[in-house]
């Protein structure tokens, strides 16, 4: 995150998790809500743009997808001030802090789109389980819980996206089921 925006702070509240562990607590689910942002403006860039024989299916899977991630944000914005915390919500926030990169604006092609955010969700996935252990570890099983059921979706959905690639990748090896060529994004 952005070394201006003290994503620790805390106001006053009667909830018995210690300030410290609350603090620490409320620095990732702002990390989240930063990749949270980004991942559904990122979906809907690629609802608008998708073009091809899939166009329709596609284009309303991920409006449908970037609907869920939109609960998301706000189910992690209201945890965070929940705990006594700032929710870091704003677009410009999202964009300097999320862990996703960029997304690709030269692409038309459904099946480009589907790789793009295969690529984006799984690192967003990875972000949300290592979530959960933290926020686990620092005593707050809500948030955990929390974690656990975006993570549940988000698998899904990325299961949903790998279908479209796998065929093609089942097809290029002649039938036999194949590993993708395509390296995963990195999470920052």
């Amino acid at each position: 995150m952005s070394s201006n925006q003290d994503l620790s702070r805390l106001y006053p509240t009667r909830i018995d998790i210690p300030a410290e562990a609350r603090s620490q607590i409320v620095t990732i689910l702002n990390q989240s809500l930063a990749a949270t942002l980004d991942l559904k403006t990122q979906t809907k860039q690629a609802h608008w743009n998708v073009k091809g024989t899939d166009f329709y299916q596609l284009h309303e899977l991920f409006d449908e997808m970037a609907g869920e991630l939109n609960e998301y944000v706000d189910m992690v914005a209201e945890r965070v001030t929940a705990l006594g915390g700032y929710a870091f919500g704003t677009a410009r926030l999202a964009a300097a802090n999320s862990i996703l990169p960029e997304y690709p604006l030269d692409i038309l092609a459904g099946i480009d789109h589907v790789t793009a955010l295969a690529d984006r969700y799984a690192a967003y996935a990875k972000h949300i389980r290592e979530a959960i252990d933290k926020t686990n570890d620092l005593g707050d099983a809500d948030t955990a819980d929390l974690y656990t059921e975006v993570s549940r979706t988000i698998d899904k959905r990325l299961w949903f996206l790998e279908a479209h690639l796998q065929v093609l990748e089942i097809k290029a090896g002649n039938g036999a089921a194949a590993t993708t060529s395509r390296k995963p994004v990195a999470v920052k």
